[in-house]
């Protein structure tokens, strides 16, 4: 009792004590005799009565209430359980080991699955209070019921050490019980988990696997794996298979909930880390597809973007614990190690292009990624890049002057020191920079002979000789535009090879490709349109040089499709081919400056600002959607009010469709008059609702619509500027990357003219056909051998010889250009092997360090209240274990006493 007693310090008093304080006085007098003894026997037995059952009312008073008492507002306590249950089921909770092992080993009469008042076993009750020892006891029966829900139930609290005691249960010998959910029908027939309303708190589509991931819980996970559990990735959203019609059919909410729980499970670090071979790329494809989910199922939007945020900091997570460069290469490269062969392969970047075009920006922008991506951009330059500004821009400088004197030794010797220099990515750039600048200064200087203005009037006509036609003058093309044209091949067949390498869907995915693409074309219009008009021009000169003898064509009657062309450009006609090539012109013009904004990204100062431009431009085409709807419907509004009034009006405003856009555009500027509205009759009626209408208008559309597109734009420029180291960063990383893969080496106009390389690239493909060409008919060959075609055995052995001779050739030249999303360049299938262990092993030693690192996170982040709680339970299952060995001790000390009592009673009848 007083252990028992010291377990509780607010019941030990001084009193507790008292009676073996008086047995050991007892013991000591030499006068004792058997009615004292008696005496204090009946004395400790009531104390002993008394205290057990204060006990009792303390413990219903304070422990059963404080844990259960909050049920009874729900369900009433069950009476249909006997009073042996309630002390098994009480004996279970509180882990009186003992008790429990008795009532198991003893008791017919128990039904060791009864269910408490809240519907939970005894089972379910050791569990959820940790007794391990307790769940072992109950484990080893048979026909136990909501082992199940017990396995469930030990994981949501992290008990790894019963949740192999409940895997080793003979139930989940069966591998269904760990891959099927509770919903599954072949689990219905039995009680291993509760179907009822309120038995079980985990849904029925919640596995043991996918629980597990959801509560991070690494080695419980690990476990799981081990015994061949796995979740199953939902189908697709718009799949019209019989499973998920029908259950699409049948339940809606708990399809969609079950696929989110799933996902759940499937984005969780510990799933992702412990379950993937390779768990970068598989956290990367799974963040674009609850990304793609997002946007799908907008009710879910915010739980699929938080599951993709996820999974993207995941990978920043795993990359972030790299500690040299071989680490960080085989996370941004790969399964294929790039070290086997140098000579031949730059490094792949597979998952920081996959990264790039998922938008993993944090991965992009990791401190890791960029420092390597450095290193790649400085290639062949390593002293150049620890140089200050002022000598990288005279080196810049020098590469603008002798770029002509680049290219041509290029062409002669790609491959030697000068070559790979140039191939570096960060020479590719500065010579693309520089051919691109030349390009715009071309654009400027064939507008120069205008800037002061032109010779001529729109109204007037110059000619070199009297018999030259006018417009022969105005087609020809000068030695700028020649030089342009050039340009414009150029870039034009450097377009091509992207599109050959990448294909077409890969290129119009990214905006500058379309930028290009439109740019290019318009050029083309441009000067075909240009073009046209000359080649019109010249006919009409031949027709005056072959039919018109007088030197003054102003004496002369010309047929009219040959005078047209000697008219000023006051006379010519709207459809003009040479109208049309200086319109398209301007605009081809105007698209080019505006591609300086592609190499902005490259310095930090402007990064952000472009960044933050391309976002408006966003904006604003949204904003656009909702302009368009506002400003068309005052606009037949307004052409319906005033159409019949043409004439009638101080001005022509909102007469006809063309006023009435004009006039409606330009008010949003302010500039249109407030007598757009204003009759000359006296229809007051019209007027003051064409006031109304205009007045709403211009507040709808002034007030309203501009201060929220300015709202919108301050607000995306906020964001980018929260996050614009990141933000430059990732657009920078897109910006090198484009030069980071092989071939496109020289710059337009320069690469019109094949280099020898080019001929090397070429010749290889050709004795690739060939090669393919003679497997195929290596193999019909050897079937037309195999149906007995060839029967003679020289002619096999040549056969065979032939077909090794092709394998061993093609084994040697299986090269081939690396295209900027992927590379198709293989070595021999013994290096990629030996590439994919190297990137096995070093992901496992990440992956190991990932998980050691979130487990001692966790450790440190856990509330102290869960340890008390262990803690408690503990000194609970302490208690009754001291209590039991306190009980055998009494009745031990209850036969010596009885020993003594009766060797006292022989002792007094011998003196009597």
């Amino acid at each position: 009792m007083i252990i028992s007693n010291w377990l509780r310090p607010d019941l030990v008093t001084m009193t507790h004590f008292q009676p073996y304080f008086r047995f050991c006085e007892i013991m000591t007098l030499p006068e004792y005799n058997q009615h004292s003894f008696l005496v204090f026997c009946r004395l400790r037995h009531s104390n002993s009565k008394d205290m057990h059952r204060r006990h009792a009312t303390l413990r219903e008073k304070g422990r059963r209430q404080a844990i259960r008492g909050p049920a009874y507002m729900f369900n009433e306590k069950g009476t249909s359980l006997t009073a042996e249950e309630e002390h098994f089921l009480d004996s279970a909770e509180y882990g009186n080991i003992p008790v429990v092992r008795k009532m198991l080993e003893e008791s017919k009469t128990l039904n060791f699955n009864c269910v408490d008042y809240m519907g939970q076993n005894a089972l379910q009750l050791a569990v959820g209070n940790e007794h391990l020892e307790v769940t072992e006891l109950l484990l080893k029966k048979e026909n136990l019921a909501r082992v199940g829900d017990a396995l469930l139930l030990a994981i949501s609290k992290g008990y790894v050490r019963i949740v192999e005691a409940i895997l080793n249960h003979p139930a989940f010998a069966q591998g269904q019980r760990l891959t099927l959910s509770p919903l599954e029908q072949e689990l219905r027939d039995d009680d291993f988990y509760a179907y009822d309303e309120d038995g079980t708190r985990f849904s029925h589509d919640i596995t043991p696997i996918i629980l597990a991931a959801h509560c991070q819980e690494y080695e419980i996970v690990h476990i799981l794996l081990l015994k061949g559990a796995r979740i199953e990735r939902p189908h697709d959203y718009f799949c019209k298979c019989n499973e998920c019609m029908e259950k699409q059919k049948k339940d809606s909410f708990s399809h969609s909930r079950s696929r989110m729980n799933a996902y759940k499970g499937l984005a969780s670090a510990a799933y992702l880390s412990l379950s993937s071979e390779d768990p970068v790329l598989t956290a990367l494809e799974l963040s674009n597809e609850l990304a793609r989910l997002a946007n799908i199922e907008t009710e879910f939007k915010n739980d699929y973007r938080k599951l993709s945020m996820q999974c993207k900091d995941f990978v920043v997570g795993v990359l972030d614990l790299c500690r040299d460069t071989e680490e960080v290469e085989a996370i941004l490269n790969g399964d294929v190690n790039i070290h086997l062969c140098p000579e031949h392969h730059r490094p792949s970047l597979s998952r920081i292009k996959l990264a790039i075009k998922y938008e993993v920006k944090k991965f992009v922008a990791h401190p890791n990624c960029q420092q390597q991506l450095l290193t790649m951009w400085y290639e062949n330059l390593s002293g150049l890049r620890q140089q200050s500004i002022a000598v990288k821009f005279l080196a810049v400088f020098g590469v603008s002057i002798g770029l002509p004197f680049l290219a041509i030794a290029y062409w002669i010797a790609p491959c030697s020191k000068l070559g790979r220099t140039l191939r570096s990515p960060f020479m590719k750039f500065v010579a693309h920079a520089v051919s691109f600048t030349i390009f715009l200064g071309l654009l400027v200087m064939n507008a120069s002979d205008r800037f002061e203005g032109v010779k001529n009037l729109p109204n007037e006509t110059i000619t070199d000789h009297p018999k030259q036609i006018f417009r022969v003058k105005t087609t020809q093309f000068s030695w700028t535009e020649l030089l342009i044209m050039k340009w414009v091949l150029g870039m034009i067949w450097s377009e091509c090879k992207e599109i050959w390498e990448e294909g077409p869907r890969e290129y119009v995915v990214h905006l500058w490709n379309l930028l290009d693409f439109g740019m290019l074309s318009i050029f083309v219009a441009s000067f075909t349109a240009r073009f046209m008009a000359f080649l019109k021009a010249s006919e009409a000169q031949q027709y005056v040089d072959q039919y018109v003898q007088d030197d003054d064509l102003n004496n002369v009657t010309l047929p009219p499709e040959v005078a047209y062309f000697t008219y000023a450009r006051n006379k010519w006609l709207p459809s003009d081919p040479q109208i049309i090539s200086e319109g398209l012109y301007a605009i081809a013009v105007v698209l080019s400056f505006s591609r300086i904004a592609y190499i902005l990204p490259a310095n930090e100062s402007f990064g952000p600002l472009q960044i933050s431009l391309g976002r408006t431009v966003k904006d604003i085409f949204k904003f656009m959607v909702i302009f368009i709807m506002v400003f068309l419907a005052f606009m037949i509004g307004m052409f319906n009010l005033y159409s019949y009034y043409l004439g009638a009006k101080y001005n022509p405003a909102f007469t006809t469709v063309e006023e009435s856009f004009k006039t409606l555009f330009w008010s949003i500027f302010g500039l249109s008059e407030v007598i757009s509205v204003v009759l000359k009759y006296d229809h007051k009626f019209i007027e003051n609702i064409g006031y109304v209408l205009y007045g709403v208008y211009n507040v709808t559309m002034v007030v309203v619509l501009l201060n929220m597109l300015i709202a919108m734009i301050n607000n995306s420029y906020q964001e980018i500027e929260e996050d614009a180291d990141v933000e430059w960063k990732f657009a920078r990383a897109k910006l090198w990357l484009s030069y980071f893969d092989e071939g496109r080496t020289l710059p337009a106009p320069f690469n019109l003219v094949p280099s020898p390389k080019s001929f090397y690239y070429l010749i290889l493909r050709i004795k690739m056909c060939l090669i393919k060409l003679c497997k195929s008919k290596a193999k019909n060959c050897e079937n037309d051998l195999e149906m007995g075609m060839l029967n003679s055995k020289k002619r096999k052995v040549r056969f065979h010889s032939s077909i090794q001779n092709t394998e061993s050739f093609s084994g040697k030249n299986a090269y081939n250009k690396p295209t900027r999303y992927q590379v198709t360049t293989l070595p021999p299938s013994g290096f990629l092997y030996l590439g994919h262990l190297q990137h096995s092993k070093i992901m496992k030693r990440l992956i190991k360090r990932y998980v050691l690192k979130a487990q001692v996170d966790r450790e440190n982040d856990e509330v102290n209240e869960g340890e008390l709680k262990e803690i408690k339970q503990d000194i609970s299952s302490l208690r009754y274990e001291l209590l039991e060995e306190k009980s055998q001790a009494t009745g031990e000390l209850a036969k010596l006493i009885q020993q003594l009592s009766d060797k006292f009673g022989k002792t007094l009848n011998k003196d009597i």
